[in-house]
C-alpha cells in the first residue's frame, strides 16, 4: 500500500501540534506528514508583546523540534490550494513554486492583523500580530524619545497585553489606550477594578466608548472629530484569516473561515481539515471558538485524533471544545485570569497580581512545549493505516 500523504499547513500552535500528534497516531511506514511553514522557527505568537517592547525570546528552530519524528518540514509560501485536484503549490527560498499533492489536507494558515478598512491604519499603524510586525513596532518604539506618545487602538485582550507592556517597559513615554467600549467590560466586576487598577498604577490614559475612525503620522482621529497625539499607533483591533481559503472550493464563511464539523473535518471537502484561527468551529452553546491559542491547541488535538481513527478504521472520538479561562499578561509582573464558563463568558472568580503573571507564564511556557515535545503525553504504539477509507461519514469501511 502506498503511504497515505498528508500535508499540514502552516507551523503555528495549531498546525505544529497536528503534525506531531498525527506523527506519533500513525505509524511511520503507512504516511508520509509534511510540515509546510514559511518560517524555519516556531513563533511564539502568545509573546509578540513582549518581542516588541525589546524583550528577546528563545528561538525555536522548527527542524530541531521535528527531529526524529518522521515529519518533513518544507519552508516556503503557500500560494495556492486547489481541493479539487487535492494539491498545493508552495513557493521556495528561490522563489520557485513547486506542486505538492495529498491524500489529508490540514489547514493551518491562521490570522493576520485586520486593520478593519480604517483610513490611514495601513499606512501608519504597527500591528503584532506575527514576528515580523513585532520586530518593526520594537525598532519604532526604541527610537522614541522621554515624552513622546504612544497610543494602542483596541481594548481586548491582545490591546490589554500590549499596553501595558508597552508603559511599564518605557515609563518615560505617553502611553494610551483607546476602546470602543468600557475597559475590560467583557470581564467580571473584579476582573475589570484589576486592570482599571493596573492602568491607572502605569500612568496610562484610557479613551473608553472611543472609535478610531483615521489613523496618520501623528496622531489617530475619533468618531466625534477629537485628535489623540500619537508618535506611534498600535492596531489591535482583532485578527483576519489568511485570504488563501476564500479562493479556493472550500466552504467558507463570509470572514473567509473555513465551515467545518465536530472533528474539524471541512462540511464541503472531507479530505481537508482546518484547525485554529482558520476554521470556524463550534464550540458550547453551539457559539463559535473566538481565534486564540485556547481555542486551536484542542482544535489541533481534535483533528490530529480524528484523522489518525479514520485512516486506521478505529472509532473517531469527539471531544467537548469549551473554555476555562482567560488568561492576560499585564506586564511582566501582573496579570489576570479570568474564570469563564464553557461558552467564554466571565464568571465571578477572578486571579489576579503576580500569581495570575505566574499563572500565564506556566500556560504560555506549556504551549510552547507541547509543540516542542509533539510525541510525548501519547500512546508509544503508533496504528497501521487500513486500506483507504471511503471517505463519506464516519463509518469506515475497508474492502472484503
Amino acid at each position: 500500500m502506498q503511504q497515505h500523504r498528508i500535508i499540514v499547513l502552516g507551523a503555528g500552535y495549531s498546525g505544529a501540534i497536528t503534525a506531531g500528534r498525527l506523527a506519533r497516531r500513525l505509524h511511520r511506514e503507512d504516511v508520509a506528514i509534511t510540515l509546510v511553514n514559511a518560517e524555519p522557527d516556531f513563533v511564539e505568537r502568545v509573546r509578540m508583546h513582549q518581542l516588541a517592547v525589546g524583550q528577546d525570546l528563545a528561538p525555536r528552530p522548527l527542524a530541531e523540534m521535528f527531529a526524529g519524528t518522521g515529519v518533513e518540514l518544507c519552508l516556503g509560501r503557500v500560494t495556492a490550494v486547489d481541493v479539487e485536484r487535492r494539491g498545493v503549490e508552495v513557493a521556495g527560498a528561490d522563489g520557485a513554486v513547486r506542486e505538492r499533492s495529498y491524500d489529508t489536507l490540514v489547514y493551518a494558515l491562521g490570522s493576520g492583523w485586520n486593520d478593519q478598512g480604517v483610513p490611514g491604519s495601513a499606512e501608519f499603524a504597527h500591528e503584532i500580530s506575527g514576528r515580523a510586525g513585532a520586530l518593526r513596532l520594537r525598532e519604532r518604539l526604541a527610537r522614541l524619545g522621554a515624552g513622546e506618545s504612544v497610543v494602542v487602538v483596541g481594548g481586548g485582550l491582545t490591546g490589554l497585553e500590549a499596553v501595558t507592556e508597552i508603559a511599564e517597559a518605557r515609563p518615560d513615554l505617553d502611553v494610551a489606550l483607546a476602546a470602543r467600549g468600557a475597559l475590560g467590560d467583557w470581564l467580571s466586576p473584579r476582573g475589570r477594578a484589576h486592570v482599571r487598577k493596573v492602568c491607572d498604577r502605569l500612568g496610562i490614559t484610557t479613551y473608553e466608548r472611543t472609535a478610531v475612525t483615521a489613523v496618520g503620522a501623528d496622531r489617530v482621529t475619533t468618531a466625534d472629530g477629537t485628535d489623540i497625539p500619537a508618535a506611534v499607533t498600535v492596531w489591535t483591533t482583532g485578527f483576519a484569516v489568511h485570504p488563501l481559503a476564500r479562493a479556493t472550493a472550500l466552504e467558507v464563511t463570509g470572514a473567509g473561515r473555513i465551515v467545518v464539523d465536530a472533528t474539524m473535518r471541512s462540511l464541503s471537502h472531507p479530505d481537508v481539515y482546518a484547525v485554529g484561527d482558520a476554521a470556524q468551529a463550534m464550540g458550547a452553546g453551539d457559539k463559535p471558538l473566538r481565534m486564540s491559542c485556547a481555542s486551536g491547541v484542542p482544535m489541533a488535538w481534535q483533528a490530529a485524533d480524528a484523522i489518525a481513527a479514520r485512516l486506521t478504521g478505529t472509532k473517531v472520538p469527539r471531544a467537548s471544545l469549551r473554555y476555562f479561562n482567560q488568561c492576560v499578561s499585564l506586564g511582566r509582573g501582573d496579570g489576570l485570569i479570568q474564570y469563564v464558563t464553557a461558552d467564554d463568558r466571565a464568571v465571578r472568580g477572578a486571579l489576579t497580581g503576580r500569581t495570575a503573571a505566574r499563572y500565564k507564564e506556566l500556560v504560555c511556557k506549556g504551549a510552547a512545549w507541547g509543540v516542542a515535545h509533539p510525541l510525548l503525553g501519547l500512546p508509544s504504539r503508533p496504528r497501521r493505516v487500513v486500506r483507504e477509507p471511503e471517505r463519506t461519514g464516519d463509518a469506515v469501511t475497508t474492502p472484503a
